[in-house]
């Protein structure tokens, strides 16, 4: 017999081997984890679900949180060190950064102060409020330097929610899309955010999948998760792509 309804898959099940190349659990520097112990607090979370790999991503946003190459490696040693002691799982840690382009990205980009994923790709934000002015000089800017930007969460930034078709147009000029896990949970960002980012997966442009887990309130959310088989079937491709991609 037909069924109007479709059975529910966990996405916790399907993460499993997941390189989680955007999150906040480096301790101290930005608004996401508050201390070593957060940060190892999360990353056994994670590692419960099997994902035991991570490039770690904190906030460079000007007159916020004023990162540095040189404070984020600070923060990643601390957390390295930690994970050295006896009893806790072997974890393939790593770090970058989530830009923010804002008036001051330019600068860093040319100072060399920028610090990118895998050597050739920057992860890339927008304000929530509305598109950074100077966006499209960005972008022309990030290929001149050789670098493959990724814009952070697209589904999240709702001024392109009724204008759909920048999407299409900002893939055309090259930019790829990572999708935030936590965005398929509708606890979480809401149900516009879930739409549009379920759309996104069945139009085929999203590129990678990351967590931007703050907290253990996120991570929670994420094992909450539930997904129709037809998300669920465009979602896969992505994980794998990201594994591949940044393993």
């Amino acid at each position: 017999m037909f069924s109007f309804f479709q059975r529910k898959v966990y996405l916790a099940d399907y993460l499993h081997g997941l390189v989680d190349i955007h999150n906040h659990i480096l301790p101290g520097i930005d608004d996401g984890a508050k201390s070593a112990e957060d940060s190892i607090g999360l990353i056994n979370g994670f590692a419960e679900l099997g994902v035991k790999s991570f490039i770690c991503t904190p906030h460079i946003m000007h007159n916020h949180y004023d990162n540095t190459p040189k404070t984020i490696k600070e923060a990643y040693e601390k957390v390295a060190r930690e994970l050295e002691k006896p009893g806790l799982p072997s974890i393939k840690l790593d770090y970058s950064a989530e830009h923010m382009i804002d008036d001051n990205f330019e600068r860093i980009l040319k100072s060399g102060q920028i610090v990118p994923l895998k050597e050739q790709y920057l992860l890339i934000e927008m304000s929530y409020l509305q598109p950074s002015f100077n966006f499209d000089v960005a972008v022309e800017k990030i290929a001149k330097h050789r670098y493959f930007p990724i814009l952070a969460h697209p589904e999240r930034y709702m001024y392109f929610h009724q204008k759909y078709g920048k999407y299409a147009s900002m893939k055309s000029n090259g930019i790829m899309f990572q999708l935030n896990l936590p965005s398929l949970n509708p606890e979480s960002y809401g149900s516009g955010v879930l739409k549009v980012a379920e759309k996104l997966l069945e139009d085929r442009v999203i590129d990678f999948v990351g967590s931007d887990v703050h907290n253990l309130r996120q991570l929670a959310l994420i094992k909450e998760t539930k997904l129709s088989t037809k998300t669920l079937n465009a979602l896969l491709p992505v994980i794998e792509n990201t594994i591949n991609t940044f393993f």
